[in-house]
C-alpha cells in the first residue's frame, strides 16, 4: 500500500474523529539516518574494509589495462604484426577481465550493502518505535514532502542509535 494513501487515512480517521486532544506527529529522515547515524557508519566502515582486497585487485588491473594501452599506442609502428597483435590481444583480456571483475565486485557490494543497510533500517525502526511510545506520539512518518523542524526527531533516532 502506498505511504500517502495510509498517512492520509490516518488522518482522514483522526480529523473525522473529532478528536479535542492535539494530534502528535513526529518525521524521521532516514536518509540523514543512514548517512549519520553511528551503525550506518560502522556499517559502511565494514564493507569498506571487506572490499578493500578486491579492490586493489580491480586497480591493479584498470593500471595493467593502462600500461598496455600505452605501451600499444606508443611501440604499435615499431612492433612487428605478430606482436602487435598479441599486444591487443592481451589488452582485451584484460580489458573482459576488469569488467567482469568489476561487475561481479558492484553486484557484491550491492547485496551486502543491502544486508547492512536492512540491519540498520531494523534497528532505527526499534528505536522510533521507544522514542514514539515514550514520547507518546501519535504518528511517526519517515517520509514526507516537507516537515517542518519542530516534527523532526531525525538526532533523537540517531543519538539513540549511538547509544547502542
Amino acid at each position: 500500500m502506498d505511504w500517502r494513501k495510509v498517512l492520509a487515512a490516518a488522518l482522514g480517521v483522526i480529523a473525522t474523529a473529532g478528536f479535542a486532544a492535539e494530534v502528535k506527529i513526529g518525521f524521521v529522515n532516514t536518509e540523514r539516518v543512514f548517512r549519520e547515524a553511528a551503525p550506518a557508519r560502522r556499517a559502511q566502515q565494514k564493507l569498506e574494509r571487506e572490499f578493500s582486497a578486491r579492490n586493489a585487485e580491480l586497480a591493479k588491473l584498470e593500471k595493467q589495462g593502462r600500461d598496455l594501452q600505452v605501451e600499444l599506442e606508443k611501440d604499435s609502428v615499431l612492433l612487428p604484426e605478430a606482436a602487435r597483435r598479441e599486444k591487443e590481444r592481451q589488452l582485451a583480456d584484460v580489458s573482459r577481465n576488469f569488467q567482469r571483475l568489476q561487475r561481479e565486485i558492484r553486484e557484491d557490494l550491492n547485496l551486502r550493502r543491502n544486508e547492512e543497510l536492512a540491519q540498520v533500517q531494523e534497528r532505527a525502526t526499534r528505536a522510533i518505535n521507544q522514542i514514539a511510545e515514550a514520547e507518546k506520539f501519535d504518528l511517526v512518518v519517515q517520509e514526507a514532502v516537507f516537515a517542518s523542524s519542530r516534527i523532526d526527531i531525525t538526532d533523537k533516532v540517531i543519538k539513540a542509535l549511538a547509544d547502542k
